[in-house]
């Protein structure tokens, strides 16, 4: 799994349907799904993801969980953070998993996130064409491989 998690003031996601998320201050999740990845992979970034000290504490210094400053999460699927452009300049969808096995993962990873902060979760539509609108806070984006754990 691949997450790009952002530290942000507000964001929101419409999908193509008209449904709409949004939160207040907190992390989006930018989520995408390997052909390879598992229900560990999946455990794991849920809990890096919710442990992340990226908030400041009253000393300005990065030291405060989401759930430590009450914010909110808001999860959205993006296959495309497992493109290669490798070859050419037209990106290879080839390690992005397929349906089958991303939309259980995705969900699991939601409800891991929303039982370890004890609230719900917001979420994009998968497989849906989605409007994601965000303010950066800071601004604070990280990017986490459950491939590269070190």
């Amino acid at each position: 799994m691949r997450a790009v998690i952002q530290r942000v003031s507000s964001a929101s996601v419409k999908s193509e349907d008209g449904s709409l998320s949004q939160i207040g201050p907190g992390l989006l999740v930018l989520l995408g799904v390997a052909k390879d990845d598992s229900v560990e992979d999946c455990t794991w970034l849920a809990q890096k993801t919710v442990k992340l000290r990226v908030f400041p504490d009253h000393s300005g210094q990065m030291n405060l969980a989401v759930s430590d400053i009450g914010g909110d999460i808001l999860v959205v699927s993006q296959f495309t953070l497992h493109a290669s452009v490798r070859k050419g300049t037209r990106p290879s969808f080839n390690d992005a998993a397929r349906p089958e096995l991303a939309v259980p993962l995705y969900a699991r990873f939601v409800t891991e996130v929303q039982t370890a902060i004890g609230r719900q979760v917001r979420t994009g539509k998968f497989g849906s064409l989605m409007q994601v609108s965000l303010v950066n806070d800071g601004p604070v984006t990280l990017v986490i491989d459950t491939k590269s754990r070190d």
